[in-house]
């Protein structure tokens, strides 16, 4: 574990500190035993979830091919050793470094000593340390490890260290788990991309001309390749659902303030205009819920004190009214911007499977407003002007980014004083409290929409955050999950639900500038540029029913056939 020496601080430029940042990513790697091929990855096609097949042993791909829960009792029984299980899951992220660019680095001298103190352990008293014996999870850098590095995705911060372990890696590390790769985030972590002048771009697996997401892009991309069955992301504008989105996975952001965020490093730390949350990527949904509910169980509040003391609720304590459908509202556009043809598709298809049921009643859901909650959140989110991100950025010389200038000079932010910051909070409680009243009007459990504008952006695109934004602004929890099918692969046809059937008519008019852009893009790309491009959507519930809305997904899944896996 060597912290790093060269720094802005220590004199060195931002190309020689990224240099070495890089380095150390590179002979983390090059630690494994037995070392990975170095692959030319040009002679690869675009979609690179093929590869690991042909280059990982027929146990190692056994072991990564499980979801958590299947891992959770082969574990436990000593059937498999966790030494065993990370080793494997070590060499799928080292291949997902080479194919997406997702890796800070790998972690195999703490995860192997870990495992082996687990395995110690079971060997001994025939009983797992906890409810993620063995479970190798990975962690978005910003999250902070005591000793290692915690630069967030700034050159200049660089050199700066964990003091400790973050309040949410401790209550895993106490329940069995096992930390092994820490991934990629972008330069000011305020990107539905993932590119900082420390790493470069992290890719899309299934296209790598399209993005990973952003700002955990990282986790996205290795759980997409099953470098990771669950990883750790954060959000504030959609950076656990952008990445769960693009690459085919399931992606929870809670309820801001019921899982611990202590210990990790960001701009405006004190900032609680928008709150940022954390949460899980998984291949599945049970690895998402058992994530929450080990969280919860540990009861972090007592201490994280700002945490709301809510303690898990399993199935039997969800309020249910006797007689009653599940209700779900359908947002098809939030009449700001028309998504792309393939996820027009996927809702139809969804929605239909769902209208056969007798257990829900689905109604459309007509959008309110969403035009003003992107400016009333866009005018929270740098309450300083960007002043602390540009410092951060400029304390290296190291470029702004085309990402970041976008969203840090958007005609919206403004260096407020204390009556215009009270002022804004006004605004943001007045538009929490008639979307309220909207919702008990309707009366709906969740509601279905998009994840996004379109599937997994070209990069450099990522310039439309409502359909994930929306959320944060109101605090609600938000979980993505996977329809099962990508661009350009065979659909059914029934119904009209392909996505020739959701075309953009002949004499569409964009419903604003944002539309425009990304009605631009379809039309300059087309099915065959997003081509491979997993097409997911989204779930939304109310403030503080996260469990309602984990429970809502699995039925819906149940009732449509999709998979809880992917």
């Amino acid at each position: 574990m060597a912290t790093a020496s060269v720094t802005i601080a220590s004199g060195a430029s931002w190309q020689e500190v990224a240099a070495d940042r890089q380095r150390h990513r590179d002979a983390t790697i090059a630690s494994l035993n037995p070392p990975l091929p170095k692959l030319q990855t040009s002679d690869i096609p675009l979609d690179k979830t093929g590869v690991p097949s042909s280059i990982l042993t027929a146990e190692e791909l056994d072991i990564t091919e499980k979801n958590v829960e299947d891992l959770i009792s082969l574990l436990a029984s000593g059937k498999w050793s966790a030494k065993k299980v990370v080793q494997a899951f070590m060499r799928r992220a080292a291949l997902a470094q080479q194919l997406t660019n997702c890796v800070t680095e790998l972690l195999p001298e703490r995860a192997l000593q870990r495992a082996t103190e687990l395995d110690d352990h079971l060997a001994a008293t025939g009983q797992p340390i906890g409810p993620l014996h063995g479970i190798p999870i990975s962690v978005k850098e910003h999250i902070g490890m005591k000793g290692y590095d915690l630069n967030a995705g700034f050159v200049a911060w660089v050199g700066r260290v964990g003091e400790e372990d973050a309040l949410i890696l401790q209550i895993l590390w106490d329940a069995g788990a096992v930390f092994y790769v820490r991934s990629t985030q972008p330069q000011t972590l305020m990107h539905l991309e993932t590119r900082s002048n420390l790493y470069g771009v992290t890719v899309n697996p299934r296209n790598t001309t399209l993005t990973a997401g952003g700002s955990s892009g990282g986790e996205g991309a290795l759980v997409g390749l099953r470098g990771s069955i669950l990883g750790i992301g954060t959000d504030i504008g959609g950076s656990i659902r952008s990445p769960a989105a693009n690459n085919g996975v399931f992606g929870f952001k809670p309820t801001a303030l019921r899982l611990p965020v202590s210990g990790w490093s960001a701009t405006m730390a004190g900032s609680d205009h928008i709150l940022g949350t954390i949460g899980p990527l998984s291949t599945s949904l049970e690895g998402v819920s058992l994530f929450v509910r080990t969280i919860l169980q540990a009861r972090p509040w007592l201490r994280e004190p700002s945490l709301v003391p809510i303690p898990w609720k399993a199935g039997d304590q969800l309020e249910k009214v006797k007689g009653r459908k599940l209700r779900v509202g359908v947002i098809w556009d939030d009449k700001v911007v028309r998504p792309h043809p393939p996820i027009g598709a996927a809702l139809s298809r969804v929605v239909a499977e769902l209208k056969k049921s007798d257990e829900v009643e689905v109604v459309d859901w007509d959008c309110w407003k969403h035009d003003l909650s992107w400016k009333i959140i866009a005018n929270l989110y740098f309450c300083d002007g960007a002043g602390e991100e540009k410092a951060a950025i400029d304390a290296s010389g190291e470029p702004v980014l085309p990402m970041s200038k976008w969203i840090l000079d958007n005609p919206h932010v403004r260096l407020h004083t204390i009556p215009t910051l009270w002022q804004a909070h006004e605004e943001r409680q007045a538009y929490r409290t008639s979307y309220a009243a909207l919702w008990n009007e309707r009366d709906v459990d969740v509601i279905l929409c998009p994840a996004g504008p379109g599937v997994a952006p070209k990069l450099e695109t990522a310039r439309y955050w409502g359909y994930t934004s929306q959320w944060n602004l109101l605090n609600y929890p938000a979980i993505i999950f996977p329809v099962g099918t990508k661009v350009g692969s065979p659909e059914s046809t029934l119904g009209g639900h392909s996505s020739q059937a959701h075309e953009y008519p002949e004499s569409y008019k964009p419903m604003s500038e944002a539309d425009q852009y990304n009605y631009d893009l379809w039309k300059e790309h087309g099915i065959e540029g997003y081509a491979g491009a997993p097409v997911s959507l989204q779930l939304v519930g109310r403030m503080y029913e996260d469990e309602k809305l984990l429970s809502s997904l699995n039925t819906l899944l149940d009732i449509t056939g999709l998979s809880k896996t992917c």
